[in-house]
């Protein structure tokens, strides 16, 4: 019998759930506070309404369901599990509760139950602007002691999170959280260190069935930046076991019995540690794309038949292959152009190219995972395969800044400092090394550079003899080493050679000031800047 669903959101992350849901035909109504949500166009019907507004997304869910009826309300990758589990409650639809899936929307609730069932979690205490001022007698009440994690309670894609680690820094941060806060409540927790796991499951008839475990890649502190994620783990048995088991406690702790549930656990020196769970499918392409491509399994459909009350036939692996997700950043500025898509596209084991960023756009370096410039996704029989194809796809894209623009400008001359390591530098040098080469009086050698697209032909540019030790041991925020850059940049803009082989010393240096500071940007918005 066809199946008429509600889904919850009609942005490019819940395309999936959409086409998943048409592809065992039935009928998809969406709704989206965006009216020009991007995959609107691919639901049967489409109605303009904000996903926090539960009465109204209610109202029209009891709607549906006297005309014409309704069998599952459903979202995926975004904040809004509570308003999915109020509509089908309301509705007498299978989900989680509201209350559980409250437990698992603001993090204070979370850290709640977590604290009562002793399920392994930080310390934490909750602010808000009225109790602002008293956070250090609070954290002192709770044996907090820094570094911690600053965070609002209620987003996600680590907008609004900082690791905090001086009391200096620490009212900023808060009022930044609150900012990124619907609520205005933000939470004040230990630091865990140690590495992240993105971890998913189906709940149902009174187990919690794993579905998907994968290593979260986090870079840029004090923010928490995902470059990527690769899965399945590739920790050893033991430690995904003792994962495993301290993500079910936190599930049983919040209440979640029927639908999705989505972890992030870090491995700490004491052992598993959870920073959230989440009753719905992750975001980041895992649920939807590299989970699929590594095991064969939709689990998109599995669970948008567990939402309209099917329980899933088998969550059984077809094929035991590696997916990773990798993204490219940019410095700050104006987009002019991007280009090495196609490339991207052409390489072996690459799936899927995700631009962000376009001509015309600003972009600047990511304090959160929704400011960074895109993705590229990739799947392999061998994860050294499938983790290379990613990050090669995301070396060959390059996105060219306009000229003459005062953000670009500030970046390349801020250079990163010993007290504020943020933004870094594209390429990060020995601590002897000198802070500014700019300066004059650098001793320059020629370097021979091979060329790529099959000619095997060789390019001569003078540098600096002092990078000369460094040219293939440091690499910059996308992986590439110094000599890597310099040919990439040499090959796409040709002009640049004889730039570096003729200019005066003063010039040239200040262009492998912009390279170490900004990258490949950097040396070609200096050279463009200059054309003008």
């Amino acid at each position: 019998m066809k199946k008429r669903i509600l889904m919850l959101g009609a942005g490019f992350m819940q395309g999936v759930a959409i086409r998943a849901a048409r592809e065992r035909g039935w009928e998809v109504i969406a709704v989206d506070g965006n009216p020009e949500a991007v995959c609107r166009n691919l639901a049967d019907a489409f109605e303009p309404i904000d996903l926090k507004d539960i009465q109204s997304l209610s109202a029209f869910a009891l709607k549906l369901r006297r005309e014409g009826g309704l069998d599952a309300v459903f979202t995926a990758a975004t904040d809004f599990s509570a308003s999915v589990a109020a509509v089908a409650q309301a509705c007498g639809l299978s989900g989680h509760s509201y209350e559980a899936a409250l437990n698992a929307s603001d993090k204070l609730r979370m850290r709640d139950c977590f604290e009562k069932a002793n399920v392994p979690s930080p310390r934490f205490v909750g602010i808000d602007q009225s109790s602002r001022s008293r956070v250090r007698v609070l954290m002192q009440g709770k044996k907090i002691s820094l570094p911690v994690v600053v965070k609002p309670v209620d987003n996600m894609g680590a907008r609004g999170c900082r690791k905090v680690e001086n009391e200096s820094s620490l009212d900023e941060a808060i009022g930044d959280a609150i900012r990124y806060s619907r609520s205005g409540n933000v939470i004040v927790e230990e630091f865990m260190d140690g590495p992240e796991f993105s971890v998913e499951a189906l709940v149902y008839d009174g187990g919690i069935h794993m579905t998907g475990i994968a290593d979260r890649h986090i870079f840029f502190p004090p923010y928490f930046i995902e470059m990527g994620h690769t899965i399945p783990s590739c920790f050893s048995e033991g430690d995904i076991a003792s994962i495993v088991s301290a993500f079910k406690k936190g599930v049983a702790s919040l209440g979640l019995t029927s639908g999705v549930a989505k972890g992030d656990v870090k491995l700490t020196k004491n052992g598993p540690m959870i920073g959230e769970i989440a009753g719905r499918l992750s975001g980041g392409y895992m649920s939807g794309w590299t989970f699929p491509y590594s095991s064969g399994i939709d689990l998109t459909g599995a669970a948008l038949e567990l939402a309209a009350g099917i329980r899933p036939v088998s969550l059984i692996p077809g094929k035991n292959w590696t997916s990773a997700e990798r993204a490219w950043i940019s410095i700050p500025g104006r987009v002019a152009s991007v280009s090495g898509y196609e490339k991207a596209r052409a390489l072996p084991y690459v799936k899927d190219i995700f631009p962000r960023s376009y001509p015309g756009d600003f972009v600047s370096f990511p304090l959160n995972n929704v400011e960074k410039c895109g993705n590229c996704l990739s799947s392999a029989p061998e994860r050294s395969l499938a983790v290379n194809a990613a990050e090669e796809g995301c070396r060959l894209i390059f996105l060219r800044l306009e000229p003459s623009n005062p953000a670009t400008d500030a970046f390349l001359l801020s250079g990163a400092q010993a007290l504020s390591p943020f933004p870094p530098d594209a390429f990060v040098l020995p601590s002897d090394f000198p802070a500014d080469i700019s300066a004059g009086g650098v001793a320059y050698r020629p370097l021979q550079l091979d060329t790529g697209n099959g000619k095997r032909e060789k390019i001569e540019i003078s540098i600096p003899a002092l990078l000369f030790p460094h040219l293939d041991s440091v690499k910059d925020w996308q992986g590439r080493t110094l000599r890597q850059a310099l040919t990439f940049v040499c090959e796409m803009e040709p002009n640049l050679v004889p730039v570096l082989n003729s200019g005066t010393q003063k010039d040239i240096n200040l262009y492998f000031k912009a390279l170490l500071r900004g990258g490949i940007q950097g040396i070609v918005y200096v050279y463009d800047c200059a054309a003008i």
